[in-house]
């Protein structure tokens, strides 16, 4: 099984009062780590309409996220992404957040495979074989 790995510094705006990563804070640093972890294998996250054919999408049906560990400002997290499943039309997604080795922070984001209609409709889609191909690299 390979796992995307990035690395993130904990930002100010990502602290609470106290100082530590506010719990919300790990979504976005999620969608950002299953970003780059697409663009890395030369899956558009929204591919422009060139073809005539309507985008891909990958809305969210679920996202969870189990804390350990504090971390705070100006710390370094390493992210490790892998997918954790595959089905006909969507993904699950496992981040590991680390601090210096330590365990910090264990989330999940679920989506669907969706094609992006005009006018803003989405139809869900199976997963195309060379996509599906490219993410069984990382599961």
């Amino acid at each position: 099984m390979t796992m995307f790995q990035t690395r993130r510094r904990v930002e100010f705006r990502d602290t609470d009062a106290a100082g530590i990563v506010h719990f919300s804070a790990f979504f976005p640093m999620m969608e950002a780590a299953e970003h780059e972890m697409l663009r890395s294998l030369g899956v558009a996250v929204l591919p422009k309409r060139e073809s005539g054919e309507s985008p891909l999408t990958w809305p969210r049906v679920s996202a969870s996220c189990d804390y350990q560990a504090a971390a705070r400002f100006e710390d370094w997290l390493d992210i490790e992404v892998q997918v954790a499943h595959i089905g006909r039309t969507s993904v699950r997604h496992e981040f590991h957040f680390r601090c210096g080795g330590k365990p910090v922070a264990t989330g999940q984001l679920t989506v669907v495979c969706c094609r992006l209609e005009p006018g803003g409709n989405l139809t869900k889609t199976e997963i195309p074989a060379e996509t599906r191909r490219l993410l069984m690299n990382h599961h």
